[in-house]
């Protein structure tokens, strides 16, 4: 392959390129051969909708946060629908929690204002790792959204405290 060939990208490929350079069989004469290896991936879609199916550390994780106890209590039982469209590094996601509504915006590797479980707003900048993973920090806890197939695992951990989210595609 030439290595002034033009690769282009699509929905959502990403291609990742190395050239090595390696002496050719006639090294001694002065000429070297260029080697081209190419891997190719594709980031994770994260859009669909999501509905909760089990949670762990929800109660001891939402008093640190100083939620009141009757908010806690119904919040622990309901079965949240999250939504989420992924344009590129644009991201949208709404969480349906009874009557309780949450939607956050942000772009991958930009400053943004997220509402938190508690309610609070904060600024955040949220990195991909891998091609499945969104991570951030903010006030002391680090978020990381983990997809895999058809399921979404939030983990939240805060100091020696951690809750776990598990989702699945809907």
């Amino acid at each position: 392959m030439p290595i002034n060939q033009l690769h282009h990208l699509t929905s959502g490929q990403l291609l990742r390129q190395k050239d090595d350079i390696k002496p050719s069989s006639a090294y001694q004469q002065g000429t070297f051969s260029c080697v081209r290896s190419i891997e190719s991936f594709s980031t994770m879609s994260f859009t669909g909708k999501y509905e909760l199916q089990r949670q762990e550390n929800f109660e001891p994780f939402m008093k640190a946060l100083g939620l009141p106890e009757d908010q806690i209590q119904k919040g622990k039982d309901l079965k949240s629908v999250s939504e989420i469209v992924q344009d590129g590094k644009k991201f949208m996601i709404t969480i349906n929690a009874g009557s309780k509504v949450i939607k956050n915006q942000f772009t991958l590797g930009e400053e943004s204002e997220i509402e938190m479980l508690n309610g609070e707003k904060a600024k955040v900048v949220v990195q991909m790792e891998g091609n499945n993973k969104l991570v951030t920090e903010v006030k002391g806890m680090k978020s990381v959204m983990e997809l895999n197939g058809d399921t979404i695992t939030y983990t939240v951990t805060m100091g020696d405290l951690t809750m776990k989210r598990v989702s699945k595609r809907i």
